[in-house]
């Protein structure tokens, strides 16, 4: 018998305690997201500075979001995800940030609107909220993070797991490689995902093209609709 079995026995109990914790974040999310309007999530890095390339075309990219009557969600941390919420602040639009508690960073950005700031113990419950109610993922250059992020999303897309939004990735030096090595190694080269699939990340550089994918996506078709993904 393993040394340990006694104490996992004991310890089980406190797993009903957690359950309890889920469905308490997962209840605050829902009752203050449902109030938002459409919105557009920026993924990206919390290392990313301003006055970098990445974080002013981010700041541009809200601003132009929030001018077609989109709302801005990001991860509520420094970085990319300030940018976000700081174009979002600059030109009076929603403005929110579903923070998730880590021991190396700070709290929320100061451009958060105060009503909006969202604190997360779990990273599943924050991912839940953010495809939840985005009508639009933009994908700045990140880290692990923001590659969990795209590609958790991608997944459930193509699973039909929820209903299908636009996915936008800015940055051709940064992403292009990436891009590249699913075309040529996952698609063309071991079949591993459909040629249809590439339609899930157009790559993009300016804040123009942005909104242009966005609003065809929901001016030319009547299937998707600006609303939370019930599918989820």
């Amino acid at each position: 018998m393993p040394r340990n079995l006694k104490q996992w026995t004991e310890m089980k109990g406190d797993n009903s305690w957690t359950m309890f914790k889920v469905i308490a974040e997962f209840v605050d999310g829902f009752e203050r997201l449902n109030k938002i309007g459409p919105c557009a999530a920026i993924y990206g890095s919390a290392r990313t500075q301003p006055g970098e390339k990445y974080y002013e075309l981010t700041v541009d990219i809200s601003k132009a979001l929030v001018k077609e009557g989109y709302g801005i969600i990001s991860g509520g941390g420094p970085g990319i995800m300030e940018a976000a919420n700081k174009g979002a602040h600059l030109e009076g639009g929603v403005s929110v940030g579903l923070n998730i508690e880590l021991p190396f960073e700070q709290g929320g950005n100061k451009y958060v609107d105060p009503d909006k700031h969202i604190n997360h113990r779990y990273f599943f419950v924050r991912k839940v909220m953010f495809v939840k109610y985005s009508q639009a993922l933009i994908v700045m250059p990140g880290g692990f993070g923001t590659l969990d992020e795209l590609f958790e999303t991608i997944t459930l897309i193509q699973t039909k797991k929820i209903s299908r939004v636009p996915i936008i990735l800015v940055g051709t030096d940064f992403w292009g490689g990436l891009r590249e090595w699913i075309q040529k190694t996952m698609l063309d080269k071991f079949g591993n995902i459909s040629p249809g699939d590439m339609d899930l990340i157009p790559l993009v550089d300016k804040p123009e093209e942005v909104i242009s994918i966005i609003n065809k996506w929901y001016g030319e078709s009547t299937q998707y609709k600006l609303e939370p993904n019930y599918n989820l």
